[in-house]
């Protein structure tokens, strides 16, 4: 195998939040979701994925400048089910990010659907990138 093809199958693995370093208070698994974060205009955009997870099981603190979002899984097994082989670990997911002062703390929104929590985090009226005209002279 390729260095190249075994640091793409790392990148893809679940990270364990205790790899981390980061405390549990939960006797759960817990992994950090992936996240993709990309600016707009007038926002900052968060897309996290979070299997598993609905809207209900999803909770997010805005404390300071830290912005922490976790997502809870109550694995369902069918009746009778017996576990034979086991490729997919389930846990909780956990992450947190540091806002900058150009983000309207008021004004945060978070959806989530199909195990995929997407987060807009406008940005404050003086931080609104803008276009400015250069006059001839």
């Amino acid at each position: 195998m390729s260095e190249e093809k075994a640091l793409q199958i790392e990148e893809t693995e679940k990270r364990e939040v205790a790899e981390t370093g980061a405390e549990r208070t939960r006797d759960r698994l817990a992994f950090v979701p992936r996240a993709d974060v990309y600016e707009i205009n007038d926002a900052i955009v968060v897309v996290a994925d979070m299997p598993g997870v609905d809207e209900e099981s999803v909770d997010i603190t805005l404390e300071q400048d830290l912005l922490t979002i976790s997502g809870y899984v109550e694995p369902e097994y069918p009746e009778g089910y017996e576990l034979s082989a086991a490729e997919y670990r389930i846990g909780d997911f956990t992450r947190a990010f540091t806002l900058s002062d150009q983000i309207d703390r008021e004004n945060i929104e978070a959806s989530a659907k199909d195990g995929v929590l997407r987060l807009r985090l406008p940005k404050l009226a003086e931080a609104k990138k803008r276009t400015i005209t250069v006059k001839a002279g």
